[in-house]
């Protein structure tokens, strides 16, 4: 075992004792933060709570180009879980712990390379990723764009990756409407605008009908549209036309998608249109903008990659932080140890060997920086 992978497991058996599970949306500024500030001798640390256990520590040590993002939320755990999920178990290859895989394993390896190098290095670590409320990131940018810097010339996003780089995955949108009908008795004749439920089975088959028409759409190795209805309710009882339904889905369109568009598509896709429709999360495709934006964008973070060492891997379904920084006019992509087949899961584990390089890479990246 290396002494960085030692040191790395050191501060990963710390962060995965500290209960940063979100929901219940309770972490502040104390606790895993008094213990990051405590092992960040040396950077100018920066603290700030937007609410709602949504919490940055921002840190700085020199003038460095590349921003290194991490979340320190986790989900709940389950009650699958074989051992105590808040103290760390070191096997013969892998580390077990809540958070160990998604992703406080790379924010461990980051306080171990702050503390093995002396090279400029900025980090924000930030805990609202798992709440689908993204204020910390939002916050952030806002606050740069307030002061009218653009600090850096690349944000790196740490999520499980497997040690490689992902240039691109979809966005994700999630949304609630509702339909209205009008009471009445179940015996009768009725127009298609009586029942609100009858509208909501009818969308649903229209959304489904649209959704497979997006088969042949392609970006980055990705296809298709990703679509799920959620949560339909609604109606009172069999013998009674149901005066209202609400719908929950969402979706998750390519980069090259127009989710504007879509969204005004599955609003308009029967008659009577939905009284209520509205996105209660949004997140945008990596890389940010337009088809010709976002291919730009898109081979400006293959480029840096490539010159960083870090080997390039394919575009991935799920959503990361890293097309926030990206609408921002970042070049950014994502890269860190574990594996998203672990994240989330009962005994969530990140390999030994994963965490070891991606602490070395980093390492080398903090000292190339200072060369």
């Amino acid at each position: 075992m290396s002494q960085l992978l030692d040191d790395t497991l050191r501060h990963l058996r710390a962060l995965v004792s500290h209960d940063t599970r979100n929901p219940p949306r309770e972490i502040g500024t104390g606790g895993i933060f008094d213990y990051l500030r405590e092992h960040l001798a040396g950077f100018d640390v920066t603290v700030t709570d937007f609410g709602a256990g949504a919490v940055n520590l921002y840190a700085v040590r020199g003038k460095p180009k590349y921003l290194f993002n991490v979340h320190l939320d986790t989900v709940p755990d389950s009650p699958h879980w074989s051992a105590d999920p808040h103290v760390l178990r070191v096997e013969s290859d892998r580390a077990i712990g809540l958070g160990a895989c998604d992703i406080k394993g790379a924010a461990a390896a980051l306080l171990a390379v702050a503390n093995a190098t002396q090279g400029d290095m900025a980090l924000l670590l930030s805990t609202d990723e798992e709440a689908n409320d993204a204020r910390c990131i939002a916050g952030f940018l806002k606050g740069q764009a307030e002061q009218g810097v653009h600090d850096y010339e690349a944000v790196i996003v740490a999520e499980p990756t497997k040690g490689e780089a992902v240039l691109a995955h979809r966005g994700i949108h999630s949304v609630q409407m509702r339909f209205s009908g009008k009471a009445g008795h179940a015996s009768g004749e009725q127009k298609p605008s009586d029942s609100a439920l009858h509208q909501a089975v009818r969308w649903g088959t229209a959304a489904l009908d649209y959704v497979e028409k997006q088969a042949h759409e392609r970006f980055g190795g990705l296809t298709g549209l990703r679509f799920n209805i959620g949560k339909v309710e609604g109606g009172i009882k069999a013998n009674v036309i149901a005066p209202t339904a609400d719908v929950r889905f969402g979706f998750r369109p390519l980069p090259s998608m127009d989710a504007d568009q879509m969204l005004e598509t599955f609003r308009t896709l029967v008659e009577p249109h939905p009284v209520e429709f509205g996105e209660t999360f949004r997140g945008d495709s990596l890389p940010a903008g337009d088809t010709a934006t976002a291919e730009t964008r898109r081979l400006a973070a293959r480029d840096l990659a490539d010159e960083l060492g870090i080997p390039v891997g394919n575009a991935v379904n799920f959503w990361t932080e890293a097309a926030l920084f990206s609408a921002a006019g970042y070049i950014s992509f994502v890269y860190g140890p574990g594996d998203i087949a672990q994240a989330h899961a009962a005994d969530e584990w990140v390999s030994l060997e994963q965490l070891d390089h991606y602490a070395q890479t980093i390492y080398r990246i903090v000292n190339r920086g200072s060369a």
